[in-house]
């Protein structure tokens, strides 16, 4: 018998109710700190530096922008709006938060096509490094990863992109997204970097070591406040 760290819920129902609105709950914070690092950024004030002020206040809950994938946190909140929709109920603000989280991917890579124009950079056959694949990090889980969102909004601009993960399978890689992962980044080789996941591996090897594979005007965007501000060109 467990008698510690475990809530017996009265049935499966409630059980099953209590985990899709954690995951739902997470879903939608995260969607609203997207939402606001993508006010800040129009207003020109560094989203990072506001939620450390903001959270001075002792209730302030610390979330951070960024991609949401994983089997859960991106998932479950379908689940419950398809049962909602299945018995006349038709759900506004779960559903706003999700349409603000799937079109990460696609304003990440809004933005950096419009630093590259202004940094006078070609974007056609530019050649773009992403660091990291999973959708968390130092975890080798592919599982409804939201990189690839990134990796296929890029397509569309005709350029040539490195997906760079050693965390990641390579197998499933190439199984579940047709991604073939390089072993390792090729130095003053790109265009712009993109640290997509802020595995601890990247981390320890240093900004330096990350700008290093960019071109003399290439552009690192750091999409998880790996690298302190003013080490990086663009950040959510």
């Amino acid at each position: 018998m467990i008698t510690a760290g475990t809530h017996q819920a009265s049935s499966i129902r409630v059980a099953e109710a209590a985990k899709v609105i954690e995951n739902t709950q997470r879903d939608l914070n995260i969607a609203l700190i997207n939402e606001l690092a993508i006010i800040f950024n129009k207003l020109d004030i560094d989203t990072e530096e506001v939620l450390k002020a903001a959270g001075t206040k002792w209730n302030f809950l610390p979330f951070r922008p960024g991609l949401v994938g994983g089997h859960c946190i991106g998932v479950d909140p379908y689940y419950l709006t398809h049962k909602a929709q299945s018995i006349g109920y038709h759900p506004q603000v779960i559903l706003a938060g999700r349409r603000i989280n799937d079109n990460m991917g696609r304003y990440v890579v809004t933005r950096l096509v419009k630093a590259m124009i202004r940094n006078k950079q070609q974007v056609v056959e530019a050649k773009i490094l992403i660091m990291g694949l999973t959708f968390k990090e130092n975890c080798p889980d592919l599982r409804n990863t939201r990189v690839v969102d990134i990796t296929q909004s890029l397509a569309e601009y005709d350029v040539e992109v490195d997906v760079y993960d050693p965390t990641a399978d390579v197998e499933q890689a190439k199984k579940i997204y047709n991604i073939e992962l390089i072993e390792a980044p090729r130095a003053n080789h790109y265009d712009a970097v993109i640290v997509a996941v802020s595995h601890d591996t990247f981390c320890q090897s240093g900004v330096d070591d990350v700008r290093s594979y960019l071109k003399s005007d290439g552009l690192l965007f750091d999409l998880k406040y790996t690298f302190d501000a003013d080490k990086v060109d663009l950040r959510l």
